[in-house]
């Protein structure tokens, strides 16, 4: 049930170069959280208007994943649960037609 994701370490996906500097790495953190939280802001500003508000959030979020544990912990489990609302979703429609195959049998 669980995704290849799921199963990869948690933590910085930085290229090591990055990694090997401990100043270069707390900015590039700092860069990647203020980028995310923009996007995720933006997805916030979209939600009551037309457009893919939870989209561009789930994307804020992906980006943070690519360098915070919390944000990747965060990402498999929404992951986990849009594939369990999935396979709710195609559980209904196989009973809607079946339920329509036995009215049209009677």
């Amino acid at each position: 049930m669980y995704a290849e994701s799921d199963r990869r370490p948690l933590g910085s996906r930085a290229p090591r170069f990055i990694k090997a500097s401990k100043p270069l790495h707390r900015t590039w953190q700092v860069v990647i959280f203020v980028l995310g939280l923009a996007i995720v802001a933006g997805g916030v500003v979209l939600l009551p208007l037309p457009g893919p508000g939870w989209l561009v959030i789930f994307a804020g979020i992906g980006l943070w994943a690519t360098e915070f544990p919390w944000a990747q912990r965060v990402l498999r489990w929404t992951k986990r649960q849009v594939l369990e609302w999935t396979h709710w979703l195609q559980d209904r429609r196989r009973e809607r037609r079946r339920r329509k195959e036995v009215e049209r049998v009677r």
